[in-house]
């Protein structure tokens, strides 16, 4: 079909012109993420209900046109690209619906939601919706749901689809079904709740959500450790859960990251330590107390050099305040990070940061840890020049080993960002060639014509990873 009569099809299910984009600046805007590559669409529509958006479906399903749900674009593994251009479904603009129900405890929400707003709304019942991607604050619920996002909580809390009891969603064929419920217990059938959350769009798309939350904790306290030795934080962090505690967050940066940090706001952090652990504890103020005293021998025995207890809520803010800023901070350095998140069980923890040393000075990259080490989700951010084709040979080179490191340990090749195109290349590795089969199966059974957000998750052939302008 071509483009002008695609554009005046969609003319007729989406009543206000403004919400269909066809402009090449505004197509431009929609053609990447926070990831590599750059793809052009044909169009962009901002729908605002469940049946548009089925009509839309129904017309990509009969004349095969690609479609991408979209929500914030701040995908870090390329989930909205458009890679095979067609239609850009923009779900942000879709925010109507924020619901809190106190007694059910669940929020009912629509797909372009800030996830952020939808913990705020519940903290005024005295709820938390537990889930807090990073990018919560700018991170659309929808693009949280495909990603099945994680964060810092993730640890004590679990991720996104923990949280997610009822759907409603628009299949790649125009219909509309509805998967679970209001209810905490549904064992009714196959866990279809469960099987799209985390399916990055390619099987269906979000237009309603039903949230679980959780009674906000009584009471919280932050501890910072320093260490000499990497490896030791390491161990650390296996000590502290093996001793029966579970933190609700436990952080960690390396050197490179705490150098970063200091250079773009210093804070007084020692930027000679090799790694720095920052935990919270939270529920009751008197079992906050014995834990953290746990904690703090714990933290001495492995060999920290200085343990910190912050005795204020403003000075927990300020100890988190470094590791929020790690991000800013290391693009400083160079313009083009690569964010990853290998993870790895929590006992492989030590040996992880070997092999990430080992990989640093192997392929001479500047290689940043930092993230989520309670539950074994690293970040390990490569930064470089994606002018400098030979640097970023040796980045693709580290990365591929990153990756096997993390598969050799018996991790996986995402805690939290998702496949998308990025990691598409090296999914037989983890999965191996029956596994990847009966996840195509599943793909092909629900999108027979591979129309919704193809190009995602399963790779092409010959298919590999690319972060130059080849």
């Amino acid at each position: 079909m071509d483009r002008e009569r695609m554009i005046n099809l969609i003319g007729e299910i989406i009543p206000e012109k403004k919400r269909i984009l066809t402009d090449k600046a505004d197509l431009y805007s929609y053609s990447y993420d926070a990831s590599f590559g750059v793809y052009v669409p044909d169009v962009v529509v901002q729908p605002k209900e469940t049946e548009e958006v089925a009509k839309i479906m129904k017309l990509a399903n009969q004349y095969e046109i690609p479609v991408y749900p979209r929500g914030q674009g701040t995908s870090l593994s390329g989930g909205p690209l458009p890679v095979k251009g067609g239609i850009v479904l923009d779900l942000s603009r879709w925010d109507q619906k924020l619901e809190i129900d106190a007694e059910d405890m669940v929020a009912v929400v629509s797909p372009g939601v800030i996830t952020g707003h939808i913990n705020a709304k519940a903290m005024e019942k005295g709820l938390i919706y537990p889930p807090d991607p990073s990018s919560s604050n700018v991170a659309t619920i929808g693009g949280n749901l495909a990603e099945n996002a994680g964060g810092p909580r993730g640890l004590k809390y679990g991720v996104t689809k923990d949280y997610v009891i009822g759907l409603e969603v628009v299949t790649p064929e125009g219909e509309v079904i509805r998967t679970g419920g209001r209810t905490v217990k549904n064992v009714t059938g196959y866990d279809l709740t469960k099987l799209i959350v985390g399916s990055e769009g390619t099987l269906g798309i979000i237009t309603e959500a039903i949230l679980r939350l959780y009674p906000k904790p009584a009471a919280s306290q932050t501890l910072m450790a320093l260490f000499d030795d990497l490896i030791a934080s390491g161990r650390a962090i296996s000590k502290v859960l093996s001793s029966g505690i579970l933190p609700a967050k436990m952080e960690l940066m390396d050197q490179a990251s705490i150098q970063a940090v200091e250079a773009y706001q210093p804070l007084g952090l020692p930027t000679d330590v090799e790694a720095l652990l920052l935990i919270e504890l939270d529920g009751h103020p008197k079992a906050i107390a014995d834990e953290m005293l746990k904690v703090q021998e714990v933290c001495k025995e492995v060999g920290a050099r200085e343990v910190k207890v912050a005795t204020t809520d403003a000075e927990a803010k300020e100890l988190w305040k470094a590791r929020k800023l790690v991000s800013p901070a290391i693009v400083r350095m160079k313009p083009t990070k690569i964010s990853e998140d290998a993870t790895v069980p929590r006992s492989k923890i030590p040996e992880m940061f070997q092999r990430l040393k080992e990989i640093r000075e192997k392929y001479k990259v500047d290689l940043v840890v930092f993230g989520h080490a309670g539950d074994g989700n690293l970040h390990p951010n490569i930064i470089a020049d994606k002018r400098d084709h030979e640097e970023m040979k040796r980045v693709e080179l580290a990365v591929q080993e990153i990756f096997e490191a993390a598969i050799e340990l018996g991790g996986t090749l995402s805690g939290e960002h998702g496949i998308g195109t990025m990691k598409a290349p090296f999914m037989e590795m983890e999965l191996g060639k029956v596994g990847l089969d009966m996840m195509k199966r599943i793909k092909e059974s629900w999108d027979p014509k591979n129309i919704l957000n193809p190009g995602k998750i399963f790779p092409e052939p010959g298919q590999r990873l690319v972060l130059t302008d080849e």
